[in-house]
């Protein structure tokens, strides 16, 4: 692995040709803050997607686009004067030795769930008004409610026991039936809403993370349905001119695959 002066200097490099980019490369010049925002979610899905797969060595080469965006932003603030690389780096080791005084100061903590509640109540000490305020607005709604619940377990609004959430998803998928006889569209999304909040809840006392889940599905789902398209190329075809129980013989197939 590469010493401390060889990182420094790798990041040193790095600045040096953001410098260089900036002032020589006509599409550098042109990007801005709000230009570079979509991009830099772009890449952060691509990263995700890397995390996801396993894939290491991408998982480098997307960290590697991530921090590009980061240097590029403070390469931008640094020329309105707002704020510069060191202005970004030093803001975040304040708030991490603030935010860990058992690591930097003399309190106590029992195990990682105390670390949160700590995190948490310092927050409201710095001059947040919620707990919430921390959940992005334009997060997916799906991890929106995953952070939503996350926060909120913080400062000990939660469930004691997995039955109790179990039981409330049992409560909600009966609420959201009830809609459906009904066939009152507006109530039937909102009961729908309850039902997904409450498997997400279910998902986090499970210790399991409710966005990889759902990509893990969809990312089974989509190797079992190309297979399908596969064979039924293979015998000349077209899947619209098939049968379900023609399909599912297939599908099948790729289920033991």
């Amino acid at each position: 692995m590469n010493t401390r002066a060889d990182q420094l200097n790798a990041f040193d490099r790095l600045l040096t040709i953001m410098d260089e980019l900036r002032e020589q490369c006509p599409w550098d010049k042109k990007q801005t803050l709000q230009s570079l925002r979509h991009l830099t979610i772009e890449e952060t899905y691509e990263l995700g997607d890397a995390i996801l797969d396993n894939d290491l060595d991408e998982v480098k080469k997307e960290l590697g686009d991530l921090l590009l965006h980061i240097v590029f932003y403070a390469k931008i603030g640094s020329e309105t004067k707002d704020f510069d690389i060191a202005d970004v780096a030093n803001e975040i080791c304040e708030k991490l030795i603030h935010r860990h005084p058992h690591i930097y100061g003399d309190v106590e903590v029992a195990d990682e769930e105390e670390v949160k509640r700590n995190w948490e109540a310092l927050k409201l000490k710095e001059g947040k008004k919620s707990v919430l305020e921390g959940v992005p607005k334009s997060l997916p709604a799906l991890v929106k409610a995953s952070r939503i619940q996350d926060k909120v377990k913080g400062v000990g609004f939660d469930w004691e026991e997995p039955q109790q959430v179990f039981e409330k998803v049992q409560e909600e998928l009966a609420e959201l039936q009830e809609e459906v006889e009904k066939q009152d569209q507006d109530k039937i999304e909102a009961e729908f809403g309850d039902v997904l909040f409450s498997m997400i809840n279910y998902a986090r006392f499970l210790k399991v993370n409710p966005e990889d889940a759902l990509e893990r599905t969809n990312k089974k789902f989509i190797k079992r349905f190309q297979y399908l398209e596969a064979k039924a190329k293979e015998i000349n075809k077209p899947l619209s001119e098939m049968t379900l129980a023609e399909m599912d013989v297939y599908w099948e197939e790729a289920k033991k695959l």
